[in-house]
């Protein structure tokens, strides 16, 4: 007679195996770009996926610069912060965070599709962005995948 376990597989910091991934992000539509990051982030790529769990893939993401926002996005989308005092708004277009900080675009976009609590906040200290081609992560021999 086979017996059939019922049991949900949970993981557990013994079972989980993390790799590194690169992503060119050259060309790529911010968007997809960081939906299908999140999605490694959070391991929901792997079976052995558990939601209270970090099982996600350390991220490489190289030419952060050469992005794509499609239509006007580069100077008509604003991003927003408070600064915490009365009035305090300031609203900040894509082209202007683009001059500043060119990794400033995936990392805003990445972090608003993490969960919003601890785990969000320890999943972003596994993704590594750079603006162009060059990283300093070599020795972790990421494995370069394409985003669909």
């Amino acid at each position: 007679m086979n017996t059939i376990s019922n049991k949900t597989f949970t993981a557990t910091p013994s079972t989980i195996e993390k790799k590194w991934v690169l992503v060119d992000a050259e060309d790529q539509p911010l968007g997809r770009l960081s939906s299908r990051v999140a999605s490694i982030l959070r391991g929901k790529n792997k079976p052995e996926f558990t939601p209270h769990m970090d099982v996600g893939d350390n991220v490489v993401v190289i030419n952060a610069e050469k992005i794509a926002l499609s239509g006007k996005k580069m100077t008509d989308k604003q991003y927003f912060r408070h600064t915490g005092y009365p009035g305090g708004e300031i609203f900040t277009s894509a082209a202007e965070m683009m001059e500043k900080d060119p990794t400033s675009l995936v990392e805003y976009a990445v972090k608003g599709m993490l969960p919003k609590n601890k785990l969000g906040r320890k999943l972003m200290k596994n993704i590594r962005i750079f603006a162009g081609p060059v990283h300093n992560l070599t020795a972790q021999t990421p494995e370069k995948i394409e985003i669909d």
